[in-house]
């Protein structure tokens, strides 16, 4: 009775369109994952040079499933400041490293971020997020040995570490869409 109210083509396409709807909501995420945006600023006070950035992140539902687990996950920023040369590859000026552990306490119910020896407790994820996710006046290059007309570059990554992940679960991650979350990109410093 129901093929009666259709006619061939339009069973067809009421078919395609039910196929296609379940598709993409079983396939495609529902909200955006990963990294949304980056914002880089690059600074010279003092004779040194400073980063300011500011990362969006949004976990995917399997890194937010571990960290829920008790999964510690380990996140890290790189800056490395490059002076260009035409004759040979570009020297490195300065490099500067950070990386946070980000933990689910399941007892007092809130997230701890560590970084070093210092830790500090957040009572939501979003919270412990948005810690880790920007920095102001990190200091990523001393300028003395480099002369102020000098052009420079600097190489930003922010990623998550899933080498330091347990060896039992980096079998097979790497390959994972969900647990690359990554964001590159390369600023030009202006000459003083």
């Amino acid at each position: 009775m129901v093929r009666s109210l259709f006619g061939p083509l339009a069973w067809r396409a009421l078919l395609l369109a039910t196929l296609m709807a379940w598709l993409s909501a079983a396939f495609l995420p529902a909200a955006a994952q990963g990294v949304d945006r980056l914002e880089l600023e690059v600074r010279k006070p003092d004779g040194n040079l400073v980063l300011d950035y500011n990362v969006r992140l949004q976990l995917p539902r399997a890194v937010d499933e571990a960290l829920q687990r008790g999964v510690p996950i380990y996140f890290e920023a790189q800056a490395t400041t490059y002076r260009p040369r035409w004759y040979w590859r570009d020297e490195r000026v300065g490099r500067a490293h950070r990386s946070w552990r980000l933990s689910f306490q399941p007892l007092t119910a809130s997230w701890r971020v560590s970084q070093g020896g210092l830790h500090q407790s957040y009572g939501s994820q979003s919270d412990a997020l948005a810690a880790i996710s920007r920095a102001t006046n990190w200091p990523i290059a001393d300028l003395s040995k480099v002369e102020p007309d000098q052009p420079l570059y600097v190489d930003f990554t922010f990623r998550l570490d899933t080498g330091q992940l347990p060896r039992p679960m980096q079998i097979g991650i790497g390959t994972l869409a969900d647990w690359t979350l990554q964001v590159e990109r390369t600023v030009q410093v202006e000459p003083q």
